[in-house]
């Protein structure tokens, strides 16, 4: 019952991180100021995580749980962790955007955030999903979509540096991709964890 209760606050909080990425994208794209909105999600997040973690430590030191236990517990809260990032990171996007750029639409860097936001979105979504049906096969194509995304970001970042460079649009851009290349890190940390849940095995997806 305790397993059951912690996955059942950690598959929240994977879709709320999902939720705080997908708004701060929206508003990074079209220009909106979702800081807030973010911010809150992000707070959300965080409270969420302690209560994962507490939990995690009540039926630790309570019931002494057998190896196979104690493998889902650790990776549960290490995922809790995951998410609580990906959350923060987003906001760091939405707030930036609101502080250097003024909410302005970057019109010289909105298709290379916004192809890299697609590949991201796509792994918290696979990531969450992977998560919910503790889908081992489905964690480990992280992998490979987070080998695309550091290429893009390196990419964008070559060709953002060739951008005027007064712009406050570069600053908030810059950030932005080295956000969202830190929010797919997070993803496949999280597709490490399900592997080992599933598996017993340890890998690395990075």
């Amino acid at each position: 019952m305790g397993l059951e209760e912690l996955s059942v606050k950690l598959f929240k909080m994977g879709e709320i991180a999902e939720q705080t990425v997908a708004f701060s994208i929206e508003g990074f794209l079209k220009g909106l100021d979702v800081s807030e909105k973010v911010y809150s999600l992000s707070e959300a997040l965080v409270a969420m995580n302690t209560d994962i973690e507490d939990k995690a430590f009540e039926l630790t030191a309570r019931y002494q749980p057998v190896a196979s236990d104690l493998r889902i517990i650790k990776s549960y809260m290490k995922i809790g962790y995951d998410l609580e990032r990906i959350g923060r990171y987003a906001w760091d996007i939405s707030f930036d955007h609101k502080k250097f750029a003024k909410l302005e639409r970057c019109e010289y860097s909105q298709e290379l955030v916004e192809n890299l936001a697609e590949k991201v979105m796509e792994m918290v979504s696979a990531s969450v999903a992977a998560l919910k049906n503790h889908n081992a096969e489905m964690a480990e194509t992280l992998a490979t979509t987070e080998e695309e995304v550091d290429k893009m970001s390196v990419e964008y970042l070559d060709r953002l540096a060739r951008a005027p460079p007064t712009t406050k649009c570069l600053v908030a851009s810059v950030l932005a991709v080295r956000y969202l290349e830190r929010i797919a890190d997070h993803t496949t940390y999280m597709g490490e964890s399900i592997v080992y849940i599933v598996t017993g095995k340890k890998v690395i997806l990075r």
